[in-house]
């Protein structure tokens, strides 16, 4: 499989233009790093730079700040990070520095971290507006109002920004349209997540324990270059049913379906992949039809997606199809009329029926336009999951059906004329899934174990 091509230093200088634009001549924009974060001790959580950061920069180190300073003669794009330390880089790893940052990055200029106090608030004299993350990290907060208070101390000198405007509704508005190379990035991670879950079928059986499976895809992502672009869920039965369930450590059972939500990120561009499979490699009457339900939700929701929809169109499509269903089955009281009105039918199907995606795996970007489903718009990139789930001590849905979850989850670009389902590779059909699971397990093979 050959890796997608990298952002490249003229897309970053594109981005940063463009949002200099939009925020005005008489702007400053400010963005602060993300901090390490410890997870207990003197030991911090793998690194992962903010996603804001990262569009803006492809800069993936702690210690920095950016500043966007429209116009400015000496430089607009302005980088403050560490300097080179050769003795600490012994147990960190290469710095860039700041010639290392304009060099490979192409930003105007960059200066020592250790100088920011004496340089920055100097570059923000004159500007009307701070656009900020105000409020996200409490470090760059002090930091920021310390800078500020000085400028306005200051006699003598030209007025200090009078306005501080949140930096999400402009910047977010650029990340929700993908360019070719974003594209190119999410279908490189779509594929790769596709390749770690059916890695992962292949030591689908019963007995084998949730962590097993999670062990599995994890590996193929790693062989691959690539990190899980979140926690995996790996839910066996009634666990399914639990939407964000982490434990991932019970054993599956015979007759169970397990459900694996687990997606891939390679260069900071995410895919988010749900499919879910009978353990034992068939499908029961009560779960084809469960499944085959939310299938057709899917398929509904996906016939509907394209430029001119509104966003709610798709998951109205999908919410259609599974009360009609749910009545059908009689899992609900009454016409789908009356499930829809009364809301009933949220106890089975309580989220959206999807996200935006790109660098988060739930990406930036507004849903409403004053107050109104926004709409859909070629380059947007979404995911579309339906799913039904009875609980076990779910006393109004007959007996089979408890203790039953179901999810089937894929990653779609909206194009010009339609959709493009960068996951439709990984089968979903009940038949060529049960036939996939098949092939995994070739007749006389040993069944996968695993001592616990």
């Amino acid at each position: 499989m050959s890796a997608a091509r990298p952002i490249g230093v003229r897309e970053y200088a594109r981005r940063r233009r463009e949002l200099m634009r939009m925020a005005g001549a008489d702007a400053a924009i400010l963005l602060a790093a993300a901090p390490p974060r410890l997870r207990n001790g003197d030991t911090t959580w793998p690194y992962r730079q903010d996603s804001d950061f990262l569009y803006l920069s492809g800069f993936d180190e702690p210690a920095a700040v950016l500043a966007l300073l429209p116009g400015r003669r000496a430089g607009q794009s302005v980088l403050f990070c560490r300097e080179r330390e050769p003795a600490q880089e012994r147990w960190d790893g290469a710095w860039r520095g700041p010639e290392g940052a304009v060099r490979e990055l192409g930003l105007d200029d960059a200066f020592p971290f250790a100088d920011i106090d004496d340089i920055l608030p100097g570059m923000l004299e004159g500007r009307a507006r701070l656009y900020c993350h105000f409020g996200r990290e409490a470090a760059f907060d002090a930091q920021l109002l310390a800078w500020l208070r000085r400028l306005r101390a200051t006699q003598g000198v030209a007025q200090a920004p009078q306005e501080m405007l949140a930096l999400g509704h402009l910047l977010h508005e650029l990340r929700l349209f993908k360019s070719p190379a974003e594209l190119g990035l999410l279908r490189h991670a779509a594929s790769i997540g596709m390749d770690a879950h059916r890695v992962a079928w292949a030591a689908l059986a019963p007995g084998v324990p949730e962590f097993a499976i999670e062990a599995d895809f994890v590996h193929a992502l790693r062989r691959a270059g690539a990190l899980p672009s979140y926690p995996p869920i790996v839910a066996g039965g009634r666990n399914a049913c639990v939407l964000h369930y982490a434990r991932n450590d019970a054993p599956l059972r015979d007759g169970d379906l397990l459900l694996l939500d687990a997606g891939a990120e390679w260069q900071g561009y995410a895919s988010d992949i749900t499919r879910t499979l009978p353990v034992n490699g068939r499908f029961n009457p009560a779960q084809r039809a469960l499944y085959q339900l939310v299938l057709d939700a899917q398929r509904a929701a996906l016939a509907v997606i394209r430029p001119g929809q509104g966003w709610e169109a798709f998951h109205q499509a999908a919410r259609d199809v599974l009360i009609e269903g749910l009545c059908a089955l009689g899992l609900l009281k009454g016409t789908p009329a009356q499930a829809l009105a009364s809301g009933s039918y949220r106890r089975y199907f309580p989220h959206k029926t999807g996200h935006w995606l790109g660098l988060d795996v739930h990406d930036a970007g507004d849903y409403r336009i004053h107050g109104e489903p926004r709409l859909l718009e070629p380059g947007m990139v979404l995911t579309v999951e339906p799913g039904v789930y009875v609980a076990p001590d779910e006393r109004a849905a007959p007996p089979r059906y408890r203790g039953t979850g179901i999810r089937i989850e894929d990653d779609v670009v909206v194009t010009a004329t339609g959709a493009e389902v960068l996951t439709a590779a990984l089968p979903k059909d009940p038949d060529v899934l049960e036939d996939a699971l098949a092939s995994a397990h070739p007749p006389h093979s040993p069944t996968p174990t695993l001592r616990v």
